[in-house]
């Protein structure tokens, strides 16, 4: 369907491809990942619109209709006075009124034959969308979407996650030759995501997705594209087969780089030996198997083992240093730690009663996350603590406050270069800032580039960067998982673990609130209780999940972790065997 042969392209201060070559096949679910910055984006709107682009290389299209497109930026039309139904049958009740007025013009043409081709045109689009049966198919889809409850209400009434589904139920309505998702379950919640897993799984078109959605990924799509360095790693199969595939050859390459670097070393020992006699005893003998040496061993540090996709880069995110309390003396009873945030009675209303009479507090250490549908005023209440100006919230004279928004534009000053925004913190020179931003992956020549031609990805970066360098002791972070590749996920989740302030997060990323959380605080009746994380998995497991996935997932990672340590330790052999343990337990 889509054939991409050499396609090379840059931004003035960055290249994004070198000769990529790839395929997407009619039928075929694909997913493209990587790291961000690395121009995901940027190629699917190249694969759409490749007349805006100055590329080298070949696009070859074999499609025939139209492309289906839903953006992460796509914003929820609630000022509008239609229903769910009525905005999903849009396209199909223009297409019924445009060939009203083309039969209504034909009465009285004395011409007819441009507006037969018009006709036809619509006739054609008609078909290819199945219009005659477009009641039962919106019905259809929304049921796949467990949204068939919403068909009468109007979009001011439904929630942000809900319209984001509708947005792709419309785009799959018009049934395109490829249909093309540009992070499509950024601030989902649970059910809705799987609301959107089983619109995914469903489709029997072509589909090029981008998301770092874990589990879309493991459960969803047939085809990976990895995007990383320039260059695209093409894997025909699922995201399980391919990250064990990238294991396995992680252990073959550590393997055969270590066997290289043996005979590196015995080849240099031998050199030095070399030396040390050529200097004692001039022959010309000594002197050739030296150079013989020299060259073997030049050879072997020429063809030493490099895998972009197997090693991938993570950032370094480290958050604030908070000094702990000292510990009491043996035998003393240790002092309860302090109320560092006290909400009372604390209620938002917009329209509508959003949260009423919310009453919690946070101690000082605790991870905490904030878990509900989306538009019941969680981030609200987020803001509020920041902006600290509500009567019924409360904040400790020593708390200092760090703020992660959703929205980059209140964080970031985004007509700034990266340089100017960092050069504000008080960093002394542009070397200082090159420095630390390295960690981020925000190489040096990148510090000109402005703030605003970011990806998502990069911006929440920008702004855990610059809260690192703060002093805050209390982090509230407003999907902080949002945007980010997969493994700044886990960077950021690793660093929050770490971290020895208090942090009040809102997500509705599962592993994030799982691997992060002390407790959950789940809003429902427009109020929030306590939750016990093991009650929240238990609770997210029955009523979203696959009823094994639990147990599958803490095999899969209490294996992939055994894997990892026994790499780090030069344990081959046993590394393959547990590996070989994880393909049997993946393919169950």
């Amino acid at each position: 369907m889509i054939k991409v042969e050499k396609l090379s392209y840059a931004f003035p201060e960055k290249d994004l491809y070198k000769e990529v070559s790839f395929t997407i096949e009619d039928g075929q679910h694909c997913v493209l990942i990587g790291s961000n910055g690395t121009g995901k984006t940027t190629l699917v709107d190249i694969l759409l619109h490749d007349g805006k682009y100055l590329y080298d290389g070949k696009i070859i299209r074999d499609v025939n209709g139209r492309y289906g497109f839903t953006s992460q930026f796509d914003r929820q039309e609630k000022e509008r006075d239609v229903t769910v139904f009525e905005f999903l049958a849009e396209d199909f009740v223009k297409l019924q009124r445009d060939m009203e007025e083309v039969c209504k013009e034909m009465e009285t043409a004395e011409n007819i034959d441009i507006l037969m081709e018009r006709y036809q045109s619509i006739l054609d689009e008609s078909m290819s969308m199945d219009a005659d049966n477009f009641e039962s198919n919106i019905r259809k889809e929304l049921k796949v979407a467990g949204l068939q409850n919403l068909e009468t209400l109007k979009l001011s009434e439904i929630s942000g996650g809900e319209y984001k589904l509708l947005q792709v139920i419309k785009q799959i309505l018009r049934m395109p030759s490829i249909l093309v998702m540009d992070e499509p379950d950024v601030f989902l919640d649970f059910e809705n995501l799987n609301g959107l897993r089983d619109l995914i799984n469903s489709y029997k078109g072509t589909i090029l997705a981008i998301t770092h959605n874990r589990y879309l990924l493991w459960h969803c799509f047939n085809k990976i594209l990895h995007l990383e360095d320039c260059d695209i790693q093409e894997f025909d199969g699922n995201f399980m087969e391919y990250n064990f595939s990238l294991l396995a050859k992680k252990i073959e390459l550590q393997e055969q780089a270590a066997k290289e670097q043996a005979e590196i070393e015995r080849n240099q020992k031998i050199v030095d030996k070399l030396r040390v006699n050529a200097t004692r005893v001039t022959s010309a003998s000594r002197g050739k198997a030296l150079h013989a040496r020299v060259s073997y061993l030049e050879r072997l540090e020429a063809r030493r083992i490099k895998a972009p996709f197997v090693n991938l880069r993570q950032p370094k995110i480290v958050l604030p240093e908070v000094l702990e309390e000292v510990q009491q003396p043996d035998g003393d009873i240790p002092e309860a730690k302090k109320t560092i945030l006290k909400i009372e009675g604390y209620t938002v209303v917009y329209d509508e009663v959003l949260l009423e009479n919310v009453s919690f507090e946070l101690k000082e250490g605790e991870k905490v996350a904030i878990v509900g549908p989306n538009g019941t005023g969680k981030t609200t209440l987020l803001r509020d603590i920041y902006k600290n100006s509500s009567p019924f919230i409360s904040l400790d004279a020593e708390a200092k406050v760090g703020f992660l928004s959703q929205i980059h534009g209140e964080m970031l000053h985004e007509e700034n270069t990266i340089y100017e925004e960092f050069e504000a913190l008080g960093f002394e020179n542009h070397a200082q800032i090159a420095e630390y931003l390295k960690d981020y992956y925000f190489d040096a020549d990148m510090l000109k580039s402005r703030i605003e031609a970011l990806s998502g990805g990069e911006k929440n970066l920008l702004q855990l960067a610059k809260i690192a360098v703060s002093d805050a002791n209390l982090l509230l972070l407003d999907e902080p998982t949002s945007h980010l590749d997969t493994y700044s996920q886990i960077a950021l989740e690793k660093a929050i673990a770490e971290y020895k302030g208090t942090v009040l997060m809102v997500s509705h990323d599962f592993y994030t609130i799982a691997n992060c959380a002390d407790y959950v605080l789940f809003v429902e009746d427009k109020t929030v209780r306590k939750m016990r994380i093991r009650s929240f998995r238990r609770m997210i497991y029955e009523n979203h999940f696959d009823k094994d996935y639990l147990e599958h997932e803490q095999k899969r990672k209490e294996l992939e972790t055994r894997i990892e340590n026994l790499l780090k330790n030069k344990e081959y052999e046993n590394a393959k065997k547990l590996c070989e343990e994880l393909e049997r337990l993946l393919i169950k």
